[in-house]
């Protein structure tokens, strides 16, 4: 409980009572001058105290959020190395088998990889560059 009578949760507060207070402030505003005749305020009316719900409902999740404390890691997820690195297990995925045929059945396919291969290993060269066979397109 202490937690919440520090600076920074008396200013918390502080904002949520001005808030909240203020918004009901507002709204009730809004009903007298709906009631004088000003059917656009009567929408405003119904808008401020949502707004005032929604500041206590921030608030009160604030305040049980803080009374828990912080949440416990999970224990499977985190592996502790010898050397004291934190690893996190992640899925496996099992890659794709790759259809009936290799990409050496398919002269395009193996022709268009060969392209992206030089072209990974001359980063600086142009596609105009490539010295293998173009297709004509």
């Amino acid at each position: 409980m202490k937690g919440l009578w520090t600076p920074a949760w008396i200013a918390r507060h502080a904002l949520a009572f001005v808030l909240f207070f203020g918004f009901l402030g507002l709204g009730w505003w809004q009903y007298t001058r709906a009631s004088g005749g000003n059917t656009l305020s009567w929408g405003y009316a119904f808008q401020w105290p949502v707004f005032a719900t929604f500041v206590a409902f921030l608030w009160m999740r604030e305040v049980q959020h803080e009374r828990r404390g912080p949440e416990p890691e999970p224990a499977a997820e985190a592996e502790r190395r010898p050397d004291g690195v934190v690893t996190v297990g992640r899925p496996v995925r099992v890659p794709a088998r790759p259809a009936a045929g290799t990409p050496d059945d398919d002269p395009e396919l193996a022709a268009y990889n060969d392209y992206l291969a030089w072209l990974a290993a001359h980063p600086a060269a142009r596609p105009g560059d490539y010295p293998g066979k173009q297709s004509s397109r």
